[in-house]
């Protein structure tokens, strides 16, 4: 079986893993990561996203093949590590505005949402409607509003 690198939550890691493996299975099955969640399999519910160095990425559709030993992938267990303390201010923001209600998809939220502040925060300017309407995580418990105001929320402490 082929070896692969990349680093994962700030660490440097190698997995055997067939090169076709999507980086799904290879994060929740090979190293017991199992915060980026499996909803389709096929890159539409949104449920598995984490961060392929610092952009929102979905390990369902990455090979693990793709990735380089300098590739960093954050998942949710990492991402509190990014800001040096215990949770990330969008994970209190999504506590702050009670947002989960079975919390499957949370963890996919979360990190669309970082990821977007991130992007607008380069631009040097304010989350608009359309940044939020272009979020396509899916929530089968219907939260988005509370979603939508999580991520004004957290965005303020980023």
């Amino acid at each position: 079986m082929p070896e692969h690198t990349f680093r994962l939550n700030g660490e440097q890691v190698t997995v055997e893993a067939a090169d076709d493996e999507r980086l799904l299975w290879v994060l929740r099955d090979i190293l017991g990561i199992t915060g980026p969640k499996y909803g389709c399999g096929i890159n539409v519910c949104k449920a598995c996203t984490s961060h392929l160095n610092g952009k929102a990425a979905n390990p369902c559709a990455i090979p693990v093949r793709d990735l380089r030993p300098s590739d960093e992938i954050t998942t949710i267990e990492g991402l509190p590590a990014t800001v040096g303390a215990d949770l990330h201010p969008m994970q209190e923001a999504w506590l702050d505005q009670d947002v989960a209600q079975c919390g499957y998809c949370q963890p996919g939220q979360i990190m669309t949402a970082v990821a977007l502040v991130r992007r607008v925060k380069e631009e040097n300017r304010p989350i608009t409607e359309a940044d939020l309407d272009g979020i396509r995580n899916i929530c089968r418990c219907g939260t988005y509003p509370r979603v939508r105001e999580a991520i004004r929320a957290g965005a303020e402490n980023m």
